[in-house]
């Protein structure tokens, strides 16, 4: 079956948009894993920012992404809603507002509004509609960013490891993929000083991590890219996660 492009799925998105609420989306923009060049078919989801001329109407924007998942189920179309003065503003300061994550439309979000959305946006969105990036004037704080970002690795993904350590859940091969990378893309991206992409951290912890944690770091990017597996047990595999953890987390 013949996968639809990103190209496609926005087109679909704008013309549906456009019927549906004329007028309110000035410019739309991709962020995450395309504007990060690290987009896999099959695997990613489209994240957007759509920067829109007036509030928008809430069940003009479920019909919107109704019909959109009716046209094309996969992938995922997740993102916010957003004034071109709110990408001005630290995220903190704005309110909650529309966003779609997985179809479903929530009014009043607090969902990708935040740093890395803008930071990822301002270094390399792609703009579909509307001005250049650069000319939207996006807000970033660096050093507000990198503390967040410390602070998710002694937050989410610690408390993750402990949860995962307990479980089943660590035993799968997605949570390979998402416990390896998503750890190590945020050591990435505090010693490169922007935000990374998964794949380019991969190398990053090939480089910078002892050679018997390679195995593991190349079963989670083989999960994300393709290719034969690594292991045939995976809980040689959990644990080889779990020792890279505590290095990661702990280091």
């Amino acid at each position: 079956m013949t996968r639809v492009t990103v190209e496609e799925i926005c087109a679909t998105y704008l013309d549906l948009a456009d019927r549906h609420a004329p007028g309110l989306v000035r410019g739309l923009y991709l962020q995450g894993s395309v504007a990060l060049g690290d987009y896999r078919p099959g695997v990613s989801d489209i994240d957007f920012v759509a920067v829109v001329s007036r509030t928008p109407d809430l069940p003009a924007l479920q019909a919107v992404h109704a019909d959109l998942r009716r046209a094309h189920r996969k992938p995922y179309f997740d993102g916010l809603y957003v004034t071109a003065e709110d990408l001005r503003r630290d995220p903190a300061t704005c309110p909650p507002g529309p966003a779609v994550h997985e179809w479903r439309v929530e009014h009043r979000s607090r969902f990708e509004r935040h740093l890395v959305t803008w930071h990822v946006l301002a270094q390399s969105g792609v703009a579909v509609r509307g001005p250049a990036v650069a000319e939207l004037g996006v807000h970033t704080d660096w050093p507000a960013l990198a503390e967040g970002t410390r602070d998710n690795l002694a937050g989410y993904w610690t408390r993750w490891r402990a949860v995962t350590a307990r479980g089943p859940i660590g035993f799968s091969a997605w949570a390979t993929a998402w416990g390896v990378l998503g750890a190590v893309r945020l050591r990435h991206t505090l010693a490169a000083g922007r935000v990374t992409a998964k794949t380019e951290a991969a190398g990053y912890a090939l480089r910078t991590y002892d050679e018997r944690w390679h195995r593991v770091i190349r079963e989670a990017l083989r999960v994300r890219v393709g290719g034969p597996a690594l292991y045939r047990s995976p809980v040689r595999r959990h644990a080889d996660m779990m020792g890279l953890l505590r290095v990661v987390l702990d280091g």
